[in-house]
């Protein structure tokens, strides 16, 4: 054997590291703070499904970019009738599952039928109400027809709720998803992390990365410590936004600080005595310093909200005048209602530090008025049974992250169980508008009024601060809806 120069070795060394960068170059580690349940979107509230599989793994006919806008996703083109009560799309050709089998109207009808079934588990089943019939016209071409015309029918069509499944791989959807994104998903190891894998037959765009790997730490030190050392390149939803200013001065990374659609409220059982008393709900509103929260649970990020309705919305109306912090009105209010010693209650926190911070400076500012709040945490699995499914709560924070979900208060069945004829009127005719200025009026009164019912204690608009590793490119600086797309992220070269 030939002896090897020094010089030969030190550039054998770096041709090697050289490979190596490049190598990783096509990988990336994205942590989250919040491990899903399961995988299948369309089964379940928990927005943690979203933040894996949205446009990675599972696609809809329509879908959210970034910038908020809804543009064409499997349905490539559609048409609507003068009516308003029938959509047709036209379908991509060449689509394929991950499995092999083809993507077609099939498909879409299995999908949407299964969504708006009478024993549909799906959590945003309000959605797909107005669909009275899905027909397959032909395998690429599906047609759905309304009871009545529905101004936000795309827009319902793009929530990770509405993705397209197949019947061949459904039995095992939460542990194996199978969809048409431009990712495969490749593994899931319980408490630790999921991997996916690009998708060599994708129809569209292919992704440039190769592997992604979602990292779940839910402890907002460890987050920290993670990002530090490296051991991972983008932590989305950094939940530690004390530590922002520091990553801000390190060379080695980039924060994006943007918004959500995370109603972040003061969940509120109005079915559960004393709640049902509107002067014990508005005693609760008046009793918060939102400022407070936001600078003591989230560092100053945040906007006070006092409706449930996103401030970046053009039909935004600033209510928090209606329950700005008076604590002398809020003792005043429960004296009125029968309870000048106060009250007891629960206070239901899940993982997220909105919550778990959030929640002990709110259990301090209602026991100033006289009202304790026995703090429970519970993880997201117990918060989905106990209260988003139970109902077994007195109050709970948490944040609402799916787009312009205000239809919810129509729900009399919905977990803080508000029930308003009128406010449900407003819905129903916002549901057959697609005159926009009129579905802006309609929009401002139902904000008004369930501002004016004090159906929760609203708090603030949730910040989406993202720590990137300088480099990572083509991430998205807001969150219109709960997702990690990564089908246009890349290492800079």
């Amino acid at each position: 054997m030939k002896p090897i120069s020094s010089l030969a070795f030190a550039s054998a060394i770096a041709l090697a590291a050289s490979l190596g960068a490049a190598q990783a170059q096509g990988d990336l580690t994205v942590a989250l703070q919040l491990e899903p349940p399961h995988l299948d979107p369309t089964s379940a509230a928990a927005g943690a499904i979203d933040s894996v599989v949205y446009s990675n793994i599972f696609e809809g006919l329509t879908r959210f970019m970034g910038d908020g806008s809804i543009v064409p996703g499997l349905a490539e083109s559609w048409e609507i009738s003068e009516d308003g009560l029938s959509y047709t799309f036209r379908l991509r050709e060449g689509v394929t599952f991950h499995d092999g089998t083809a993507m077609d109207a099939e498909d879409v009808k299995f999908s949407l039928d299964r969504a708006r079934a009478e024993d549909s588990v799906n959590a945003q089943k309000a959605l797909f109400e107005a669909i009275s019939e899905v027909e397959v016209v032909d395998p690429l071409t599906v047609k759905l027809t309304l009871s009545e015309a529905n101004g936000l029918l795309l827009f319902n069509l793009a929530w990770g709720d509405a993705v397209i499944v197949a019947p061949e791989s459904i039995a095992d959807i939460k542990t194996n998803p199978v969809g048409t994104g431009a990712f495969k998903f490749v593994d899931w190891v319980q408490g630790d992390r999921i991997e996916i894998a690009r998708n060599p037959d994708y129809w569209g765009t292919p992704a440039v990365l190769d592997t992604a790997t979602f990292k779940f730490i839910s402890d907002p030190t460890a987050a920290f410590a993670a990002v530090m050392a490296e051991d991972v390149d983008v932590f989305s939803a950094f939940p530690a936004p004390e530590n922002l200013p520091q990553f801000e001065a390190d060379p080695r990374f980039q924060v994006l600080v943007g918004s959500t659609e995370g109603e972040t409220i003061l969940a509120t059982n109005n079915k559960q005595p004393p709640f049902d008393d509107i002067r014990v709900r508005q005693a609760l509103a008046h009793a918060i310093d939102r400022q407070s929260i936001i600078d003591g649970a989230m560092f100053g990020l945040g906007i006070p909200i006092g409706t449930h309705f996103a401030p970046h919305h053009p039909a935004y109306v600033d209510l928090t005048g209606k329950s700005g912090y008076d604590p002398d009105k809020a003792r005043a209010l429960l004296a009125e209602a029968g309870l000048a010693d106060g009250f007891e209650t629960t206070l239901h926190l899940p993982p997220p530090s909105y919550a778990r911070r959030g929640g002990e400076i709110v259990a301090a500012q209602l026991a100033e008025v006289g009202i304790k709040a026995e703090i429970i945490n519970v993880e997201w699995a117990q918060w989905l049974e106990s209260v988003f499914r139970g109902k077994n709560f007195g109050l709970t924070i948490v944040s609402h992250t799916e787009p312009m979900d205000i239809g919810i208060y129509a729900r009399p069945d919905y977990y803080f169980q508000y029930d308003n004829k009128a406010f449900q009127d407003v819905m129903a005719e916002l549901n057959r508008t697609t005159d926009e200025a009129r579905r802006t009026e309609l929009l401002q009164q139902a904000q008004t009024i369930i501002a004016d019912d004090y159906v929760n204690g609203y708090l603030f608009e949730l910040a989406f601060p993202t720590v990137a590793k300088v480099g990572v490119q083509g991430l998205w600086l807001n969150a219109p809806t709960q997702a990690t797309d990564l089908t246009a992220v890349s290492w800079a070269q």
